[in-house]
């Protein structure tokens, strides 16, 4: 082995980041740009959103929710660890259901019933936003075509949900107590989504072992946080600010 190839291996293995530092960049990923800064939840959290306002969210965030477990599907088909897919499989049941028992896309239909939806209206898809399918469609295309290591990192994001879901479901009780009956889904991401963040957070810091792992695992939680936030503007776009709905979409609120 020649001298520059030992200098190589020598930096390349002094750039790679310890365990602990990369938990530490992924966590600052999420302060930088989970949603939970987003204008749009700071509105809803301080009671400031109308109904039709939430009436959009639950029915456009329907479709993001209607498709995790076929993106956790996809995740499960591309891994040849069984131990791995005896972990993941969680997933697909926690959110389809399970033996007579709601999943969370139920949950999340109750929801949306609670805003005063019909639930055929919101599970044919009526009325959602071009940019919220496009952004949607796009967190598919992700795990499908990045890398296996990446479509997992990709799932961190509920590394940071339930601190915002706990502050959500206190603001949604204090200043919108008519949703008390579709709040279940929240109660149960409190427990389900940390173990699933634990896994997935040891799975991916054991796995990136090389410094261009660690940085293109850290970019596939950087595109999924901006995939949540891209959802977030296109609600806030067509229902808060300026208040320009597309064609096709849940009318603007009648003034």
């Amino acid at each position: 082995m020649s001298a520059g190839t030992d200098r190589r291996e020598s930096s390349a293995a002094s750039d790679l980041l310890s365990a602990e530092d990369l938990r530490a960049r992924l966590l600052a990923v999420g302060h930088e740009r989970y949603h939970h800064k987003h204008p749009f939840h700071l509105l809803m959290h301080e009671g400031k959103l109308t109904r039709h306002q939430l009436q959009a969210w639950a029915l456009n965030r329907y479709y993001y929710q209607s498709i995790i477990p076929i993106k956790d599907s996809i995740i499960l088909s591309r891994s040849g660890d069984p131990e791995f897919r005896r972990a993941w499989r969680k997933r697909i049941l926690d959110h389809d259901g399970a033996e007579g028992e709601p999943g969370g896309i139920e949950k999340w239909i109750r929801l949306a019933e609670a805003t005063g939806l019909e639930a055929d209206s919101v599970t044919a898809g009526r009325g959602i936003l071009p940019a919220v399918r496009y952004a949607v469609d796009a967190y598919l295309d992700l795990v499908r075509e990045r890398s296996f290591l990446e479509a997992v990192a990709s799932s961190l994001t509920e590394l940071f949900s339930r601190d915002l879901i706990s502050l959500r479901i206190g603001a949604l009780r204090q200043h919108y107590p008519w949703l008390e009956s579709g709040l279940m889904y929240f109660t149960a991401r409190l427990s389900q989504a940390p173990e699933d963040a634990a896994f997935a957070l040891d799975w991916v810091t054991r796995h990136a072992c090389t410094r261009e792992q660690q940085d293109a695992a850290i970019a596939a939680l950087s595109a999924k946080c901006d995939i949540l936030w891209a959802q977030l503007d296109a609600i806030y776009y067509a229902y808060v600010q300026p208040g320009w709905p597309p064609p096709g979409a849940l009318p603007a609120e009648a003034s």
